[in-house]
């Protein structure tokens, strides 16, 4: 584990991770693929319902992630 000299606390490597699925815009539904960086699956998901929550002001219901896969 690598560790910053400056405040010597442990510093985790981030991955990139490709989230897939669908949420829903309006009546419809439309597919997404997006790549977003975190340190594991969990946290990418949570990336995701956040970034999607905020851009099209949808609830984590209406987003329905399909695969999740590291680069």
């Amino acid at each position: 584990m690598l560790r910053n000299k400056a405040t010597s606390r442990a510093v985790t490597k981030m991955k990139n991770f490709f989230v897939k699925g669908k949420f829903k815009a309006g009546s419809n539904w439309e597919n997404f693929t997006k790549k977003v960086e975190s340190q594991n699956e969990k946290n990418a998901i949570d990336k995701v319902y956040s970034v999607f929550g905020s851009k099209h002001c949808i609830k984590r219901s209406q987003i329905q992630i399909e695969s999740i896969a590291e680069e």
